[in-house]
């Protein structure tokens, strides 16, 4: 799931994913963090789940994919679309 906050110049993207699912370490990598795996790694939230902000330009597209434990790539069904094998995020 993606939450997004307008900011003047930026987005605020926070990536979320629910507890424990997948199991282990969970990083978001894309166009934004040069797809570096545990640059941006989901932290727990008091609600259970897990989640990461990023600030991303406004006005643009990024492609991104999680990386879990185990070296699982996923995508987020709920992006504005996909390309190909990655998740597709507009700002």
């Amino acid at each position: 799931m993606l939450e997004r906050k307008r900011r003047k110049n930026a987005t605020e993207v926070t990536f979320v994913l629910p507890e424990g699912d997948p199991p282990g370490p969970v990083s978001v990598v894309g166009t934004f963090n040069d797809w570096r795996p545990g640059t941006h790694v989901l932290a727990p939230r008091p609600d259970g789940r897990r989640a990461v902000t990023v600030e991303l330009p406004a006005k643009g597209t990024h492609a991104f994919r999680y990386l879990a434990a185990g070296d699982y790539w996923f995508n987020d069904e709920g992006a504005d679309g996909h390309d190909g094998a990655n998740s597709r995020l507009r700002t």
